[in-house]
């Protein structure tokens, strides 16, 4: 008796883990799947009493409503483009500035680390309107370049950066490669860059998935409709007494897919970036 009543306990333990577990990713799966399945009904049968929860038949009816209302797959193109090239310059200029502040020092080295971190702070709305005349007086008003040149270094992927280099790049290894007579540059290029795999995979989908999901800077940016990105897109099909809603639920699972194939491919990569340089500053 003194020996089972222990085990079971564990097990009671063991499943009322599993018990929460499994209700907390219900909880979380639940949106992305009526996602799915309201994008297959049509706008009555979505409101209709209950709502349904299974899959309809209406998947072709409201994908050509949405190729109707806007050209969807231009602005699709537009999001997968802003967010790619978004996401290789964070990574480039977030990773040099990150070797710069673990494997320099220099003057004001300390109070340039703070300023960086001191900017995560302020909301992202207050740099609007400067935003807005700095590209206004560009010339890039409606144009790409105007969303994914102010997002090509981020305050947060130069402070991930700067922590995964200087607990996992040992110094002998930089000084070896400069007695062999690398440049700084090379340094970079070919010692340290190849040991950055987790952070950088890390870091690459945060920017994609912010990146995707912007739709403040789009809406004060972006003006002509074959220039949307999805957020705007799909704020455009909203209207206050005809919104079509099996195609705004067909718009949004489409432009899910994206995110959740990278989430799923990275997943792994992105445990392994968080928890790796944490201990050390």
């Amino acid at each position: 008796m003194p020996v089972t009543e222990p085990r079971q306990a564990l097990s009671l333990d063991v499943a009322m883990a599993w018990l929460v577990l499994l209700l907390g990713a219900t909880l979380l799966v639940a949106p992305f799947f009526f996602t799915f399945v309201f994008a297959t009904h049509s706008r009555g049968e979505i409101f209709s009493a209950p709502p349904p929860l299974w899959f309809g038949g209406a998947a072709a009816d409201n994908l050509r409503l949405l190729n109707e209302r806007l050209p969807f797959w231009r602005n699709l193109g537009m999001s997968l483009y802003v967010a790619a090239i978004s996401t290789a310059l964070n990574l480039l200029f977030c990773s040099l500035a990150g070797f710069g502040f673990a494997m320099y020092e220099f003057r004001a080295k300390r109070l340039l680390f703070a300023v960086v971190l001191g900017s995560m702070m302020l909301p992202a709305f207050l740099n609007m309107i400067p935003s807005f005349m700095v590209m206004d007086l560009l010339g890039w008003i409606d144009q790409p370049r105007a969303l994914y040149v102010p997002a090509a270094a981020s305050a947060l992927g130069v402070f991930m950066m700067r922590q995964y280099i200087a607990a996992t790049v040992p110094g002998e290894l930089i000084d070896a490669a400069r007695l062999d007579g690398c440049s700084e540059f090379r340094v970079y290029w070919n010692v340290v860059l190849p040991l950055l795999g987790p952070a950088l995979g890390t870091l690459g989908l945060i920017t994609f998935i912010a990146s995707w999901n912007n739709f403040l800077a789009p809406l004060v940016l972006l003006h002509s409709s074959r220039n949307y990105t999805v957020p705007l897109a799909l704020r455009a099909l909203q209207s206050p007494n005809n919104t079509e809603w099996g195609a705004l639920m067909m718009g949004t699972a489409i432009a899910m897919v994206p995110l959740l194939i990278m989430f799923f491919l990275s997943a792994r990569r992105l445990v392994a970036g968080l928890t790796s340089g944490a201990v050390k500053g």
